[in-house]
């Protein structure tokens, strides 16, 4: 995506909650700007929250055209309403309303090509509860922005050596095996195929999927969610040409040589899809949205406020979470997206 001016957009990167380390992250991204090739981005949110962790240069901008100019020398930061009295580590349903506003204006600039891309710092959601927020998180906060049903919208964790999907998230596990139908598979299969096309510029993806039970089911011995969904959604799949496998025993889907058959994993439940990524990438984690008419993408992690404003927060998974929304969103342009 080029401007009229010729110039790409920068990124858009919403704060998150103001009294969580997304400031302290984004501020510590951009001094890494250099040795990880960062693009040029703008933080959306209260400037000060940035001043409270972090002493370095920050540029007010009111239009975010001059962000890229001003990035090479400071921090650029298009605020927002005040957040009020924001002390690190202590958020409030002012700091939850900072957050939100800084979301839904970042979401508008990129839905409006004013920013290539959007990074979402991480949010609490009690906090935003309490100010009438009924979204379950800021995917589906975002998906419907972009005019897109939550449940279209697929959640994809990504690091340098794994991606998997988790076909299933915040549930109790007890609810696990009622919700894995075949209609799920099919549309999480689908989404995560375009997916990798179009953000990653895979022509041909592969997927794996594992399987609910322990040894996938053993033919039906400990479970038939494998045989009487998991396989015909399948075979189903593999009819329209998708390059499919499983469903696979999931204590044998995640060494090396395992991933290397893959470009993405389907799971059946949250901890299936995130323990093996936080084990291997626990510090560059990225969490991308697919199925969005823009790219989105989040740093695996948490508000951390037990860390807040004690320059303690590892800037890994922003970094990399910026990193891949401008490389998806150059994976978009040549398509022409």
């Amino acid at each position: 995506m080029i401007g009229a001016d010729g110039v790409i957009p920068p990124l858009a990167v919403s704060m998150g909650d103001p009294a969580g380390i997304g400031p302290e992250i984004i501020a510590k991204a951009w001094t890494a700007r250099d040795e990880y090739g960062l693009p040029p981005f703008v933080a959306v949110g209260d400037d000060r929250a940035i001043a409270r962790v972090w002493n370095g240069p920050i540029t007010v901008v009111q239009d975010i055209r001059s962000a890229v100019a001003a990035f090479p020398d400071a921090l650029p930061v298009l605020s927002v309403e005040d957040a009020g009295e924001i002390t690190p580590g202590r958020p409030d349903v002012e700091g939850a309303r900072c957050a939100l506003h800084a979301l839904e204006l970042a979401v508008g600039l990129v839905r409006s090509n004013a920013a290539s891309a959007l990074v979402t710092g991480p949010v609490s959601k009690a906090q935003l509860y309490q100010i009438g927020f009924t979204h379950p998180g800021q995917t589906e906060f975002v998906a419907e922005r972009c005019g897109i049903a939550g449940a279209n919208a697929v959640m994809m964790l990504a690091g340098p050596s794994l991606r998997v999907v988790p076909m299933t998230t915040h549930v109790p596990l007890a609810q696990v095996p009622g919700l894995i139908t075949v209609d799920l598979v099919l549309a999480k299969a689908r989404a995560t195929a375009r997916g990798l096309f179009r953000n990653f510029g895979i022509a041909e993806p592969r997927l794996a999927v594992a399987g609910l039970n322990p040894h996938a089911g053993e033919s039906g011995a400990i479970g038939r969610e494998e045989i009487d969904v998991i396989e015909p959604a399948i075979a189903q799949l593999q009819a329209e040409g998708i390059d499919i496998t499983g469903p696979l025993a999931a204590d044998t889907l995640f060494h090396p040589r395992a991933r290397a058959r893959y470009d993405a994993v389907l799971c059946c439940y949250h901890d299936q899809a995130l323990v093996p990524l936080k084990t291997l990438h626990f510090d560059e984690g990225v969490n991308i949205t697919l199925g969005l008419p823009i790219v989105r993408t989040s740093p695996d992690h948490g508000t951390a406020f037990g860390i807040a404003g004690m320059d303690a927060a590892e800037p890994g998974a922003m970094i990399a979470a910026i990193r891949m929304a401008s490389e998806a969103a150059a994976h978009r342009a040549r398509l022409g997206l």
